[in-house]
């Protein structure tokens, strides 16, 4: 099984997103010059500060004592100081975890959780029409792309694309858990929308992967007490919670949510959360990744909109060969929705017409994802 790929071995070597990279640079180089320091809490490193050359570094977001701050301007280092009055970090350098996201669900509800606070605080914003709001709002997501980059270096993802209405306790839900756990036991990253319904039982099902088969028989019953995020998205999030307290250490996969449809939580099933503000920057980061192909379940418009925005590049093959596309349900797929005759008919006669598939059952999609070299 696949596992996912160390951070640090992969990133930019002048970038330096913990403190133990900031120690064990200035051990082994004894200079910060040229450096991009993000969002590390500096401020028990005034000595190595000090004494430190930083000239051409830039500090994003890094607390520090004040004269440390003035002495590295001094050297000609660009300091952008921390916004403590913000519900997120703009400059961050790694990506979300669920216990950051869900921080303070058990205490105070999801209401007072970080990710619920962001969500509040963009539909302010948005509305102030403030320019400095929409600027780190950019700078954020950008700091996501740039950390989901690093993680996935040398990694085969393959998505999971499909609706947030299904329901916890239904049989599409147990079917696309085990969709999820066979993809991650085939050695495959799996990468969702991040959101609940079939987004989180494929995200669910990387986290099984690991598991003895009767773990996941069993969380399925679990979380069938608190089928959807309504009326109580505290109690929809606790039930993953304790499914995750129950049987810890699970297998990895990503989520890649966006705070645009913020009524909507990520599911805490996904190890590592790639969260943004703009759909638009979250929608292409999460096709553009799934280099061993897409699956796509049951959906409404926002998965359709996916398919398509999948089948562009392929159709152009601006990303290079085309990635396999495998619609599972004929009958959702032809007729409740007939993407499939226009997804068809937009492949015929181009190299990606060997590269879609329409399947009628779940269980078929991973041999055709195979079959179709995924």
């Amino acid at each position: 099984m696949q596992t996912m790929p160390a951070h640090a071995a992969h990133h930019n070597d002048r970038e330096i997103e913990t403190l133990e990279e900031f120690d064990a640079t200035v051990a082994a180089r004894g200079t910060l010059a040229g450096y991009r320091v993000q969002a590390v809490d500096l401020t028990d490193r005034t000595r190595e500060l000090l004494s430190t050359d930083t000239a051409g570094a830039v500090f994003l977001g890094c607390p520090m004592r004040e004269n440390a701050a003035a002495k590295i301007r001094t050297d000609g280092a660009m300091v952008l100081p921390p916004l403590p009055d913000l519900p997120f970090d703009p400059y961050r350098g790694l990506l979300y975890t669920p216990d950051e996201l869900f921080s303070s669900l058990s205490e105070r509800g999801y209401e007072a959780t970080p990710d619920a606070r962001a969500y509040a605080w963009l539909q302010q914003t948005k509305a102030d029409r403030d320019v400095l709001s929409s600027m780190l709002r950019a700078i954020h997501d950008d700091s996501v792309s740039d950390a989901l980059d690093e993680l996935l270096t040398g990694a085969r993802v393959v998505g999971v694309m499909g609706g947030h209405a299904m329901a916890r306790g239904t049989r599409g839900y147990a079917d696309a858990a085990r969709l999820g756990r066979e993809l991650a036991r085939a050695g495959l990253t799996v990468a969702t929308g991040g959101g609940p319904g079939a987004m989180e039982a494929a995200n669910l099902g990387a986290y099984a992967a690991p598991h003895e088969d009767g773990m996941l028989t069993e969380a399925l019953e679990l979380l069938a007490k608190a089928p959807g995020f309504s009326p109580s998205i505290t109690d929809w999030a606790t039930a993953a919670f304790e499914v995750r307290a129950r049987w810890p250490r699970g297998g990895a996969s990503i989520g890649i949510p966006t705070w645009f449809y913020g009524h909507e939580p990520p599911n805490p099933f996904a190890a590592h959360i790639a969260k943004y503000f703009a759909n638009a920057t979250r929608e292409d980061g999460l096709l553009a990744r799934s280099n061993a192909g897409v699956i796509f379940l049951p959906g409404a418009a926002g998965t359709l909109q996916e398919i398509f925005d999948n089948a562009t590049p392929n159709y152009y093959e601006s990303r290079g060969e085309p990635t396999p596309m495998v619609l599972v349900d004929r009958e959702h797929w032809t007729e409740r929705l007939p993407a499939w005759p226009l997804l068809r008919a937009l492949a015929r006669d181009r190299s990606m017409e060997t590269r879609i598939a329409l399947v009628d059952r779940i269980e078929e999609a991973p041999e055709a994802l195979k079959r179709l070299g995924g």
